[in-house]
């Protein structure tokens, strides 16, 4: 399924550093333990911006829950599916956010659909500032693509 959305022989970027000292790079099972606490402590916030297209995050999402729904995500950017870039500090003490590409199901007027999110105390910080302007020139100049939708 990848290499219909993805241009022939892409590599997906492994580490993105920021101007921030935070860097992205693809989520992982393991970062459950940052994860959860990010993603249930901005909750409310998530569920008004994914809860209609992704169901998510729900309000009794447990740890386990947590935990496959990464793995998913892992399994589906080793098979170039779709790709969840963790947001982290320099450390990978924190998750502060994540970014989202995915392909355009049917749509046939956009070629990839972006999102992200940070969490509720980096609302209006120079982190969520960042994001905004680097996340679609990245799409466009890293990944290629031309017509992305920036919408959950």
């Amino acid at each position: 399924m990848g290499e219909k959305w993805l241009r022939d022989g892409f590599e997906p970027p492994r580490l993105v550093e920021l101007p921030t000292g935070h860097h992205m790079r693809p989520i992982r099972g393991e970062d459950v333990q940052v994860d959860y606490p990010a993603v249930m402590g901005s909750r409310l916030r998530l569920w008004a911006k994914y809860g209609d297209a992704w169901g998510w995050p729900p309000a009794t999402m447990t740890y386990q829950q947590d935990l496959e729904d990464l793995e998913r995500h892992e399994l589906e950017m080793q098979t170039g599916e779709s790709f969840n870039y963790a947001v982290l500090d320099g450390e990978e003490s924190r998750l502060v956010g994540c970014v989202y590409l995915d392909p355009p199901g049917d749509r046939e007027d956009v070629d990839v659909v972006v999102s992200w999110w940070v969490v509720d105390d980096c609302l209006g910080s120079e982190l969520e500032r960042c994001l905004a302007g680097f996340v679609p020139d990245w799409v466009e100049e890293v990944w290629g693509f031309s017509r992305p939708d920036f919408s959950p």
